[in-house]
């Protein structure tokens, strides 16, 4: 079965940076769009960044010129590296095969102000 785990999350203060890393149990990036998505607490869960087989990519208004996604198929990974975080910021951070539908457990982001 599938699986996807997200790792990296944590404690940081205002305009710092965190990368997060999202491995699959099996190779599943060759075919599939990868995303992340984040929820923060009392909302609704928003993709803010995706990327595509070729390498394509696509962010949300709210974390673009901020955030990067990134892949690596070899490996079967997928990052998020953010920087410049702001509080609102702050949420679980969710990695997901798109086609496939397979959701990760989630890791927590906090940023202080």
């Amino acid at each position: 079965q599938v699986q996807l785990v997200e790792s990296g999350g944590g404690l940081v203060q205002a305009g710092g940076s965190l990368t997060l890393s999202c491995a699959a149990s099996r190779s599943i990036f060759s075919g599939d769009t990868m995303a992340w998505s984040r929820q923060a607490p009392g909302t609704q869960r928003e993709r803010i960044a995706a990327i595509t087989t070729g390498g394509y990519t696509i962010y949300a208004d709210s974390v673009l010129g901020r955030f990067t996604i990134a892949r690596d198929n070899a490996k079967n990974l997928v990052y998020l590296q953010m920087t410049s975080l702001k509080p609102e910021d702050t949420g679980v951070y969710y990695c997901n095969a798109v086609a496939t539908g397979m959701w990760g457990q989630g890791t927590q982001v906090t940023v202080s102000s």
